[in-house]
């Protein structure tokens, strides 16, 4: 029988971060390499996350008034062509489908890469009346777009998302409709991922095609580098008057209405590894993990149909939790503990002779490894305050390393010092020239990544050209 957990030691998060991260993903199960060049599959174990990530926000999603649909993979090209701003940003990453049932298409078609026009193309055909908004529809899917630099989760040619897209009949109600969406996803990622993070704002440059503002959560990962969490765009009428969306308000006066857009990628598992693991492998927040508990029973040979009986029986008890048994024979307990931390399980439950003689249970932790010996009358009650604890005690780190990542800096020497060697979010001033912007980029490889939310004005200077400045705004190398 292969093992893949024996080969060999994973090299060392701290050595070397992005073989680090490759090896863990690949080694865990969470996904693997597709025949398909820069796409992946997604091996069960981290389907499962995904699978709990979606219940999670789908709940969210559906409280907010918005239901599901799905729209067609195959988008007309000339729907993308419709919002000149939106087919000139997504035009390097289309796949395009020339032929189809052996014959060449008279008109070709564009793999989804986000599902704006083809949704709008609807919604012109359905609204009619001010009584037929708000219409709020969010769609689970998969989205190609062609990938340069693909890599497990966080870049690769095809993805899993959701998208939700709403319209308005005014600007307010479609504004306070894009924040919600943002405040939705924050509230994920630090309540269940455990990330901490700044929301806020995109420059003009970084905003997504065709929107009038777009709003992030950005993360730091450990080496520094940036990740965009999610997106939620006010799109104004910027897509409803090219696709003709129309309705009469309450005095007949026929209007255009407002729209969002929002969504949140399968990009966030990748986070949640890059952020928790370890020299040992994954360490998974337990609101997300796909298995909370594992129960070893210490087989010997001698006693393993009572203590198999016996974890199948506190199993049992613990009902309001996700928990396996690992039974296999085959390996050793210690190998088993290994490959479990690996796999990033926060809660192992040993049990052995001693532990079935005495009504007791051994816990682990799998954040910071301390053992505690819990009486199996009290075991339910511990198990929910460990797995309390460990999902506070993650978030704790993520926020103490931001923090600390995070520099504040006003001559571009200082800046171009830090982009160089330990990277991380600068926070400076920006005149607000897209000139300035993309000199930065180019020099530095550092991008805005974003406008912190409820940012004061203040008198300053541009980190770049010196001149006037009015806000600091966050910049950093990204993924």
């Amino acid at each position: 029988m292969e093992n893949r957990f024996e080969k060999k030691q994973l090299v060392k998060k701290s050595e070397n971060f992005s073989q680090w991260y490759v090896e863990v993903v690949l080694r865990s199960e969470l996904a693997d390499y597709a025949p398909v060049k820069g796409c992946q599959v997604f091996r069960p174990y981290g389907f499962a996350i995904w699978e709990n990530i979606k219940d999670i926000l789908d709940r969210e999603i559906k409280k907010a008034g918005v239901k599901n649909a799905y729209f067609p993979l195959f988008i007309p090209e000339k729907f993308l062509k419709k919002e000149k701003e939106h087919i000139e940003g997504f035009s390097p990453e289309l796949a395009v489908v020339a032929f189809g049932g052996g014959k060449e298409l008279k008109e070709k078609l564009v793999v989804r890469p986000t599902s704006e026009t083809i949704i709008y193309e609807m919604y012109s055909k359905w609204i009619k009346s001010w009584r037929d908004l708000p219409l709020k529809i969010n769609q689970w899917a998969n989205v190609v777009r062609w990938e340069k630099r693909p890599r497990l989760f966080l870049r690769t040619t095809e993805f899993l998302w959701q998208e939700g897209h709403t319209c308005h009949s005014n600007y307010q109600e479609a504004l306070e409709e894009a924040k919600r969406a943002l405040k939705m996803y924050v509230d994920f990622y630090r309540e269940y991922l455990a990330i901490d993070g700044v929301f806020g704002k995109k420059s003009p440059a970084e905003k997504f095609p065709g929107a009038e503002d777009t709003y992030t959560y950005e993360m730091l990962m450990p080496d520094g580098k940036a990740l965009q969490g999610c997106t939620s765009h006010n799109l104004a009428q910027n897509f409803s008057k090219p696709f003709n969306i129309r309705f009469l308000d309450k005095e007949g006066k026929e209007r255009f209405v407002w729209q969002t857009s929002w969504g949140i990628t399968t990009r966030c598992i990748g986070a949640v590894v890059m952020v928790h693991g370890d020299d040992q492998g994954l360490i998974f927040p337990p609101k997300i993990a796909p298995i909370q508990i594992i129960i070893i029973p210490i087989l010997d040979g001698k006693n393993d149909k009572v203590l198999i009986d016996k974890a199948e029986e506190i199993k049992e008890k613990l009902t309001n939790f996700r928990v396996e048994i690992d039974k296999r024979r085959e390996y050793s307990p210690g190998w088993k503990f290994n490959q479990w931390e690996l796999k990033g399980v926060p809660v192992r439950l040993e049990i052995g002779p001693r532990e079935v003689k005495e009504k007791k249970v051994t816990l682990a932790r799998r954040d910071n490894f301390q053992k505690i010996e819990i009486p199996l009358s009290l075991l339910s009650q511990k198990i929910k305050e460990t797995l309390d604890s460990i999902q506070k005690h993650l978030f704790e780190k993520s926020s103490q390393f931001l923090k600390k990542a995070t520099r504040e800096v006003f001559d571009y020497a200082s800046f171009k010092k830090i982009m160089e060697g330990e990277r991380g979010f600068v926070r400076a001033f920006w005149c607000g020239n897209p000139e300035c912007e993309e000199k930065i980029k180019r020099e530095t490889k550092a991008t805005i990544r974003v406008l912190p939310d409820k940012t004061p004005e203040e008198k300053g200077r541009c980190i770049y050209c010196q001149k006037p400045a009015k806000k600091r705004w966050l910049f950093a190398q990204a993924y």
